[in-house]
């Protein structure tokens, strides 16, 4: 291709030429932004971010529940109204994506858009509308994705351990083992069972009812049943046994455990909590009706209705994979996803 001219003025001829200055050093290039999408059965949050010092800073998030599985257990299918609100949450994730001049991106739908008939059809709405271009992932995917965002806060040890997401509609269980960079995978399990599928498999006039201790019961033994082929891959030798939780079901009962007014993500990422007392937690929870629940702080109206599932699948598992200890993750997905394009430029993470 030929020169282009320089569309630059020539300079000024003058009696005297002034000596070229020493070159400075070159201006160093603005990193990319990277951005994290995540469209879960019952949530949809976006990150952006920029790789900074063997890590990343957020520059940008979003959050919103959107509820897009809601009904689908019965229908087979998303509603109209549950796929509005998620275009509705996507178009503000695309403005944010273009504000913040997001070069790399990689969004993901999960359980709800894997599971329902008009999922397709759907991909194909949110493309037209917004512009952003969903990629159903398979259940093993989204158990990499949740490792590779959250495994750094795993509890010191060498023994194996058990990282779990708590979902909408499914819930992701991974058996890890002590890596050199990374925990190595030797068994992940997708169980059908999430907040919004479980709850709407009892019924929300079961849970409010006058046997609603009896109700949590039957959803902690549907969603232990759901684990029984996990639990058979688990080590019988279970000396310095490790578990760590990624979801809303964890950071809301670390909230409660804290007796934080408000949620506060830094006192809550990291945090280690005995598991005893989570189970106390969950036993309080169960027992409440919704105005019960909704008055504890982070908790709220939002999550009063879904966080008794949450807690049946909690109990679920620490009765297969009885730690000491839960860890608490305010991350995953969306922080997996950061982590690996940032990998694939070249950042050391």
């Amino acid at each position: 291709m030929a020169d282009q001219p320089d569309p630059r003025p020539a300079p000024r001829q003058g009696r005297r030429r002034r000596a070229n200055k020493t070159p400075g050093p070159p201006r160093r290039r603005p990193e990319r932004s990277y951005g994290a999408l995540d469209l879960g059965t019952n949530n949809c949050r976006l990150l952006i971010a920029r790789p900074e010092n063997e890590g990343f800073k957020v520059i940008d998030a979003f959050s919103r529940i959107v509820r897009l599985g809601e009904g689908l257990a019965s229908s087979g299918r998303l509603s109209d109204e549950a796929m509005d609100r998620a275009v509705s949450a996507l178009g503000i994730c695309a403005q944010k994506l273009r504000r913040r001049n997001v070069s790399i991106a990689r969004s993901v739908a999960t359980e709800a858009c894997r599971r329902a008939a008009n999922g397709r059809q759907f991909i194909d709405r949110v493309r037209r509308e917004t512009g952003i271009v969903l990629d159903i992932i398979p259940p093993k995917e989204e158990a990499r994705l949740a490792v590779l965002g959250c495994h750094k806060l795993l509890g010191p040890g060498d023994g194996p351990a058990v990282i779990f997401d708590i979902g909408g509609g499914s819930t992701e269980l991974v058996l890890v083992e002590p890596g050199e960079d990374e925990p190595a995978i030797r068994a992940w399990w997708s169980a059908p069972w999430g907040v919004v599928s479980l709850t709407e498999s009892e019924g929300r006039a079961a849970l409010e009812g006058p046997d609603r201790v009896e109700a949590y019961a039957r959803m902690r033994d549907r969603a232990r049943d759901g684990f029984s082929r996990f639990s058979e891959w688990l080590p019988k030798d279970r000396d310095d046994i490790r578990l760590l939780g990624t979801s809303g079901t964890v950071t809301t009962l670390a909230s409660v455990y804290l007796q934080l007014p408000s949620y506060d993500r830094r006192a809550v990422d990291g945090l280690h909590v005995p598991t005893g007392s989570m189970r106390e937690i969950s036993t309080l929870i169960s027992e409440l009706d919704f105005h019960g629940r909704s008055q504890l702080p982070c908790i709220g109206t939002e999550r009063a209705d879904l966080v008794v599932a949450g807690c049946a699948i909690l109990d679920a598992i620490l009765d297969i994979w009885p730690a000491s200890e839960l860890g608490i993750a305010d991350r995953g997905i969306r922080e997996g996803i950061l982590r690996s394009l940032m990998a694939r430029d070249g950042y050391q993470l």
